[in-house]
């Protein structure tokens, strides 16, 4: 009897789901049923807890709306959940976060995570794909060396600058002979 109950569990779970965690802030799509209505609620907060295993999962978002803390728990696996965003990634070493029930304003908030690439391998962009150009190989730019400007087209363009400082101060002059 025990292998029927974890067979009709096993489907019943989603595999959809991101990886998230408690201090986490995500974004969950939830479908509200409302009469004949049915509509798409979005309620964004950040996780303060996760519970449970397998089908019975559930976690808690908490969000302060108008000043009051509000908190709503979801089943991991349900079918009313159409999808969950993760907003930002939370930097906290605690698996409950009950202690933000206690803080308002900006004392309730979670130190978030440096990211230092696309938060999934969907969001990542392959080298030369965006200006159209093709990205060179080691092997070439490490036996070539960088090329400099040559000395004598820097030299061109120095006198160009203070060729145009000594007309600026005759300008000046000029400007200062009606005067007298």
């Amino acid at each position: 009897m025990h292998r029927v109950i974890q067979d009709l569990e096993q489907r019943q779970l989603r595999s959809d789901r991101p990886r998230f965690k408690p201090g986490d802030t995500v974004r969950v799509h939830f479908q509200v049923i409302e009469g004949q209505r049915r509509r798409v609620q979005v309620f964004e907060g950040i996780v303060i807890k996760r519970q449970g295993a397998g089908a019975r999962e559930t976690f808690t978002v908490r969000k302060q709306s108008f000043g009051v803390g509000v908190e709503r728990t979801f089943p991991l696996h349900s079918p009313k959940i159409e999808k969950i965003e993760v907003a930002a990634i939370g930097d906290v070493s605690r698996a409950k976060l009950y202690y933000l029930r206690g803080k308002v304003g900006k004392k309730a908030r979670v130190r978030e995570v440096q990211r230092r690439g696309p938060l999934s391998s969907a969001d990542a962009v392959p080298a030369g794909v965006e200006d159209e150009t093709q990205p060179e190989p080691d092997a070439e730019t490490a036996t070539e060396p960088e090329q400099q400007p040559e000395p004598e087209a820097v030299a061109a363009e120095e006198p160009a600058a203070e060729e145009s400082e000594p007309e600026a101060e005759t300008e000046e002059a000029g400007a200062e002979a009606p005067r007298v």
